[in-house]
């Protein structure tokens, strides 16, 4: 009974040649010493008798066709993940299977970044230098594809460690009580109310610019049209931001963006009216406010006089004028973006499970070298820079060293500012924005500062990005007022040879004709050669 049940479950043979393999199986599994190799040819010669020789081939070469296939599919899966190199010394990976579907909207969090194909890059060594001091430059970047860095956008936000809530000032009427208290449109901040907002709690209000007025650029000293506005509160995943004040740069279009990003994110250049005139009588701005890819934000009644201070309000306050964004990447005006902004975004912030990324100086670690710097450029008034550093001794700032580990530098390259707009990161920007209302534009030397208070007392961090990695995916192009100064490029001057003159001798033999003229290059190349050798004698006697 149990042979005819086995029997009817198979494909080829008789039930007779299975009822013997069923019988050879049960001796097989009963407690009998192990079967010697006479056992093994008699069970090979009953599998023959049953299946024939030709059955018996026939399912060898079908079990090799399968092993052969499996082989080239693994071969194949391992040549698919290997790194493409793209321009820009940039390495991409195509879609592989980092998600199910490419129809999934966002990921989990709990992806392992293990799985992820760039998981195993690391840098190449730098190129000999050849006894040449070589400049800051790109180095290679690994980047997923387009299309998989945007579907790669988490599910859910980032956490915030404690903050949960967080408000901001509201003052119609700020009253400055200290010397060195800041703007009216910061709202002048005691120094107790700076000490007070390192403090971090659950919940917490704090200055963050904008005092005046209930809504940010409605009447708040940084003003914007009331349809720009309405445009800055839509929700948006992702943005790409930038600004230019005083004419200060040329506007730069990104490259190399896909049509997703072109359809689903928007770039903001926020421009002041000087920028705007200029703009129009050169007639790059059209009538929809747009040049190329970037929607121009005009603002009104700006706050400082320093076209370098205005610029840092949408800089570090990005988050107040786009309260319904996920993502953003601000880039300073000189700068031309020449990556996607979802593989920006992927690679600096989603894979490394990061909310807030900057580059480091590409030369400078240390703030009291970078005060130093500055002062030696005649980048701020130096008396104000050593006003601050000084103060921020007093608060315990040292040096920089290897014990500060894993931070890996106190000076940022600030021109670019990938992050996730969530509690903290909108604290962290609010109160790095206090320090440089209170003290100088250069955001550089107060980052460190920051970063550190608040890292204290939460448990939350920065990805500080190589240098060379910022300047793979942005070129930096000259500021306005150095272009303007350069003198213009020289013309390339394009000398004709002299037409050849043909005489009787033409339609002589070629042969001699060709000979003759070596003969005569050989002898004027003799005759320089002894006048120079007549020269040489000379000079020696």
């Amino acid at each position: 009974m149990n042979g005819g049940a086995f029997g009817q479950r198979g494909s080829y043979g008789s039930l007779p040649c299975y009822g013997k393999l069923s019988t050879i199986a049960r001796k097989q599994s009963s407690k009998m010493p192990p079967v010697s190799s006479r056992d093994k040819e008699r069970v090979l010669l009953v599998v023959c008798r049953c299946l024939g020789r030709r059955r018996v081939a026939m399912l060898l070469l079908v079990a090799l066709a399968l092993l052969v296939f499996i082989w080239g599919s693994l071969t194949v899966s391992k040549e698919t993940t290997s790194p493409i190199v793209r321009p820009m010394d940039s390495i991409h990976f195509d879609n592989n299977d980092i998600l199910s579907h490419p129809s999934v909207a966002c990921r989990s969090r709990a992806n392992s970044i293990l799985d992820h194909p760039c998981h195993k890059f690391a840098l190449p060594p730098p190129p000999p230098s050849g006894g040449r001091r070589f400049g800051p430059r790109p180095c290679p970047v690994c980047y997923i594809s387009a299309e998989q860095a945007r579907a790669s956008i988490p599910c859910s936000s980032s956490a915030s460690p404690v903050l949960r809530n967080l408000t901001y000032v509201v003052d119609e009427n700020p009253i400055k009580i200290e010397s060195h208290g800041g703007s009216e449109f910061g709202g002048y901040p005691s120094l107790k109310q700076r000490n007070e907002s390192f403090d971090i709690q659950e919940a917490m209000t704090v200055h963050c610019g904008f005092v005046k007025g209930n809504r940010p650029g409605r009447q708040t000293g940084f003003d914007i049209d009331e349809a720009d506005l309405m445009k800055l509160e839509e929700f948006h995943e992702v943005i790409v931001a930038s600004a230019i004040f005083g004419n200060y740069d040329i506007i730069q279009q990104p490259k190399h963006v896909s049509e997703a990003a072109r359809k689903n994110v928007p770039f903001y250049m926020f421009i002041d009216e000087e920028t705007e005139t200029y703009l129009k009588n050169s007639s790059a701005l059209d009538s929809n406010m747009r040049i190329g890819l970037w929607r121009i934000i005009v603002v009104h009644n700006i706050p400082y006089t320093d076209a370098r201070r205005n610029g840092k309000v949408p800089k570090l306050l990005l988050h107040r004028l786009l309260p319904n964004v996920r993502y953003s990447i601000w880039i300073d005006g000189k700068l031309q973006l020449v990556v996607d902004p979802y593989q920006v975004l992927e690679r600096f912030l989603w894979q490394q499970n990061a909310s807030f990324a900057i580059s480091r100086h590409y030369h400078r670690f240390d703030v009291f070298e970078e005060a130093e710097a500055n002062k030696a450029a005649g980048k701020c008034d130096n008396s104000s820079i050593d006003y601050q550093i000084e103060f921020y001794k007093k608060e315990g700032l040292s040096p920089y060293s290897k014990a500060k580990l894993p931070i890996t530098s106190d000076v940022p390259e600030g021109c670019v500012i990938i992050r996730e707009h969530i509690p903290i990161t909108n604290l962290f920007t609010c109160l790095w924005f206090n320090e440089v209302d209170r003290f100088t534009a250069r955001d550089q030397l107060s980052f460190s500062t920051v970063r550190d208070k608040i890292m204290a007392k939460v448990d939350w961090s920065i990805n500080m990005f190589l240098d060379c990695e910022r300047r793979n995916f942005v070129i930096q192009a000259y500021h306005k007022d150095l272009l303007d100064h350069m003198p213009p490029p020289v013309a390339h001057v394009i000398r004709h040879p002299p037409p050849l003159h043909r005489d009787s001798s033409a339609g002589r033999n070629p042969s001699k004709n060709s000979r003759r003229g070596r003969d005569r290059r050989s002898g004027s190349k003799q005759h320089r050669k002894a006048a120079a050798g007549n020269r040489e004698k000379q000079t020696f006697l």
